[in-house]
């Protein structure tokens, strides 16, 4: 365990915010953690990161910052088709994607090149491109801030949702993940629902895992910028889920608007992306906040913004957007 006193936050948030934790705490194996908390440490205001690509913080920090840097990559079962991968928290989620690339797993390979850490992304239930985390987590490990007891919930319990687990719900701010085990598969089912990854794939030359996974980099990097050229979190907002009716209703004033008709044919999936561009967005400046000239759901830090700028931002957009649509837009980043 190390501990830190006003530790920066700069480098450990990725809109690069200049802020600080008054104590920084870090931890490199689950025992040393829960032991720490057995001991009764963990009273007050307690704070989990990972990678910190999807928090906007808005002041300083005055509680307790925990970083499990747990690491680790570890195969606990197969047969002949599945295989069940043990991910420690700490391990930079993309090098999970391309270990499992590399070893002919399929599974996670459209989430490549999202950031943030293992740990994170069952929280999240992060996705990409017609995939999420939560169609191959077999279960997710941690231990309860309380007392430090451990616990592993199943696929099942983990109530997954669109961006949403029972980690952002009834446990959120009680638990901390040290590792996720996910059900990989040695004959991978492609997923190529969206056309630009259809595209790109046939240009690499078809087919495979590999191929996949660079074509997703690559739309990826085309899209998105670095945090080190702009402090971003990625995707900012949810893709809103709107009834099927209102979709009809909306289609008669903009016949373009995308959609994704969800399972049961009663909701469609909007694009935030196009909603805030169709609104004039895209690429505008907000003080040293702004949008991103190439991805209009990807607010950036232009340089020295403060989190309070790009909170200001994010709910002129949101004022916007349901202005003219009638649509509410939430953010998939957690403000603190």
């Amino acid at each position: 365990m190390q501990h830190y006193t006003n530790y920066s936050l700069k480098k450990r948030n990725t809109f690069g915010l200049d802020v600080k934790a008054k104590d920084f705490f870090v931890f490199e194996n689950s025992k040393e953690l829960s032991t720490w908390l057995a001991q009764g440490h963990s009273k007050g205001q307690i704070l989990v990161i990972g990678g910190g690509s999807n928090l906007l913080f808005t002041r300083d920090y005055e509680g307790i910052v925990l970083s499990p840097e747990l690491k680790g990559i570890e195969i606990i079962a197969e047969d002949e088709k599945k295989v069940l991968v043990r991910f420690a928290a700490g391990e930079e989620w993309d090098t999970c994607v391309q270990w499992a690339v590399e070893n002919g797993l399929g599974g996670i390979e459209n989430l490549s090149y999202i950031p943030g850490n293992a740990g994170a992304a069952p929280v999240q239930n992060i996705g990409a491109y017609g995939v999420e985390v939560a169609d191959v987590v077999e279960s997710v490990e941690g231990v309860m801030l309380e007392d430090g007891s451990p616990f592993r919930k199943s696929r099942g319990e983990c109530d997954f949702e669109y961006r949403y687990s029972i980690f952002k719900g009834p446990l959120k701010n009680k638990v901390v993940v040290t590792g996720v085990i996910l059900k990989l598969s040695k004959e991978p089912a492609f997923s190529l629902d969206y056309g630009a990854v259809r595209e790109q794939v046939s240009r690499l030359g078809g087919l495979s895992l590999g191929n996949i996974r660079n074509a997703i980099v690559d739309i990826r990097k085309e899209k998105l910028p670095e945090p080190d050229e702009f402090g971003n979190a990625g995707s900012f907002f949810k893709n809103p889920v709107v009834e099927a009716s209102s979709y009809q209703q909306l289609q008669k004033k903009w016949p373009e608007i995308p959609g994704y008709v969800l399972q049961n044919g009663e909701k469609v999936k909007v694009p935030a992306g196009w909603l805030i561009e169709k609104a004039g967005w895209k690429g505008r400046e907000f003080g040293n906040a702004g949008v991103h000239k190439k991805q209009a759901l990807v607010l950036i830090n232009r340089g020295h913004a403060t989190g309070s700028e790009i909170a200001g931002l994010a709910k002129a957009i949101q004022e916007d957007v349901f202005s003219t649509f009638g649509i509410q837009l939430y953010p998939e980043v957690n403000f603190l």
